[in-house]
């Protein structure tokens, strides 16, 4: 089944199930407050997701809490009946908690209680308890789980697939963050970004990943509900369908990584690796490396809460995460990119999302600036694509996907690809919040092609542009030196201190000279002769490190001709006359 097919039967899925979990809103409707909606409907539609999943296995499962009640530990063989890495022991279904109205707030209380441990942390974060008091207590919670019981409303994991059910609560979140003004991305990023980034990343390893036997492990430092990661998953097993791929994930947001951990344990992977927590400042795999890094972290967020415990890793050097240097507290997106290079194994890759500050933001020996000169010096950066605009969900900015490889091809090292995509895009029939373009199918394997041929290119899809440029590292660094002039007196006489001439603080200037010219050689050549009495204070020499990707892109385009001008606007005056004529009835006189 090509992508397009798939996208056509996914999206019925998603058409069907989210509009009749969407509709079931109406039921709570002036119970909660509309921004409210989701943090009720969602955490249900994951339980009776974990229902309809454990329903084919439900009756051995209470076979083996009967066979097993005299042992204290049961779960492994609890486990194994259900089939899953999670199990219920109630004996309540949804059927019969509503063959019960009386008592439908204690029995569904005694059916949550019946899963295993690893199902309450799911529930805990979403902070059931509160909800189903308030909805009971209203008369609202039977009406909820019989709306959630019908056969449309089957959720089952036999039916609905890992992939299908993550692409239902995405439009679900969409649909509740569009309700009260939410930035639905904060929570997902759209799939055709997300697929660019993993098809660039995997481009490489395709041939290795087409063998027998391939294990690999992908981590998101800021997963939300863990798209990234499943759908990395899911191109790693179009390659190789028996490849072991084990995922991690670390969320702050308590509700996301509920969602994030609930879908882990249908697919059947381990729930231990969804990890919820501060990605900065309580690191929930020190220690781990993982093959791939995929993310798309907060830019333009400030951190200063965090700023003392990130602080304090940075002084421990090579210890910590943070060693070369550390942003403004205003944005650290920069961080998440050193965690994730920290992440990455001696071959490992990543793709990471940012904004246009991280390109060129931070003067000569900032903390920006060096952080760009430790990825760039120690060869880790493979190439930059900047995305078109209008392409998320909550921002039209310009951004960009930087992907990294600790172990370069041969023919990249030293070098770094820059890929302009800004025109390779198709636009929307119906806007999605900030999102009015799509990066299809075939504008994808235009992308993945000009990154994979690694050449100075242009690429056209129709009327789309992209084009690609190769840079060496070099090319980005630049020696920022301090130009000094002479002080001199009222008499215009050189003023000295210990038989050393003295700097006029006045006439002092900065010039950047980029790496690939000798500092001395580019002074007598560029400054010396206009400033003759000029030096360089060498101990004030700093090397920094910028992608000036916009200038390196530009195009002159030159400026119409007057006679060209003089006859548009002619053309607009007599477009306009005709218009009034028809209008007003009359006849106009133009003077020549």
């Amino acid at each position: 089944m090509n992508e397009i097919d798939r996208h056509i039967l996914t999206n019925t899925n998603i058409t069907e199930k989210s509009a009749l979990i969407w509709n079931i809103a109406d039921t709570i409707r002036g119970l909660f407050k509309p921004h409210e909606y989701g943090e009720v409907i969602l955490p249900m539609t994951v339980v009776k997701r974990f229902h309809d999943t454990l329903l084919p296995t439900r009756e051995a499962v209470l076979e083996e809490v009967e066979k097993r009640k005299n042992i204290t530990i049961k779960d492994g063989f609890l486990r194994r009946a259900s089939g899953y890495n999670f199990f219920n022991t109630s004996l309540y279904t949804f059927d019969s908690l509503l063959a019960d109205s009386e008592n439908i707030e204690t029995n569904f209380r005694a059916y949550l209680n019946g899963f295993s441990e690893n199902v309450q942390d799911v529930l805990a974060n979403f902070d059931m308890d509160v909800h189903i008091t308030k909805l009971s207590k209203n008369g609202k919670l039977y009406q909820v789980i019989q709306e959630f019981n019908t056969e449309k409303g089957y959720m089952g994991a036999d039916r609905i697939s890992s992939t299908d059910m993550g692409y239902i609560f995405e439009d679900l979140v969409k649909r509740f963050s569009e309700s009260y003004n939410e930035d639905a991305g904060a929570h997902f990023t759209s799939r055709d970004i997300i697929y660019l980034m993993t098809d660039v990343l995997l481009s490489t390893d395709k041939a290795t990943l087409e063998s027998d036997g391939v294990a690999k492990s992908i981590y998101d430092q800021a997963m939300g509900t863990s798209q990234m990661l499943t759908a990395m998953q899911e191109r790693l097993t179009l390659l190789d369908r028996d490849a072991e791929v084990a995922l991690y994930g670390q969320e702050l947001n308590p509700k996301t990584y509920a969602i994030a951990k609930a879908d882990m344990l249908i697919r059947g992977g381990n729930p231990d690796n969804m990890q919820l927590g501060n990605t900065l400042t309580d690191d929930r795999f020190a220690g781990f490396n993982f093959d791939y890094c995929i993310s798309n972290p907060p830019f333009g967020i400030d951190w200063k809460s965090d700023y003392d415990t990130v602080k304090k890793e940075h002084d421990r050097g090579e210890a910590g995460r943070f060693v070369p240097g550390l942003p403004k507290r205003s944005d650290g997106q920069l961080l998440f990119m050193l965690n994730g290079l920290s992440k990455l194994k001696e071959t490992g890759r990543m793709a990471i999302i940012h904004n246009g500050s991280s390109l060129f933001s931070g003067a000569a020996g900032s903390g920006e600036s060096e952080i760009r000169r430790y990825v760039l010096e120690n060869d880790w950066l493979e190439s930059i694509i900047q995305l078109p605009n209008d392409v998320f969900y909550n921002t039209g900015i310009t951004t960009y996907i930087w992907v990294f490889d600790k172990d370069k091809e041969t023919h990249r090292k030293g070098k770094v690809q820059l890929i302009d995509a800004s025109n390779m895009y198709e636009s929307r029939r119906k806007n999605i919040g900030s999102k009015r373009v799509d990066i299809t199918e075939e504008c994808r394997n235009v992308l993945v092609q000009a990154y994979g041929e690694f050449q100075n290119k242009e690429y056209r899809l129709g009327e789309r542009m992209a084009e690609s440029k190769v840079f060496d590292n070099l090319d980005f660094g630049f020696n920022k030196v301090t130009i000094e002039g002479p002080l001199k007196d009222e008499e215009g006489n050189l003023v000295l201190k210990n038989k050393k001439v003295q700097p006029d603080t006045s006439l002092r200037d900065t010039e950047d000279i980029p790496l690939t010219e000798d500092i001395d050689t580019y002074f007598e050549r560029e400054i010396k002769p206009f400033n003759p009495g000029a030096w360089i204070d060498k101990a004030k020499t700093k090397v920094a490190y910028e992608i000036p990707f916009t200038r390196l892109f530009y195009k002159y385009v030159a400026p119409e001709s007057t006679e060209d001008l003089a006859l548009k606007i002619k053309a607009l005056e007599e477009s306009i006359v005709r218009s009034f004529e028809q209008l007003s009835g009359q006849d106009v006189k133009v003077d020549e």
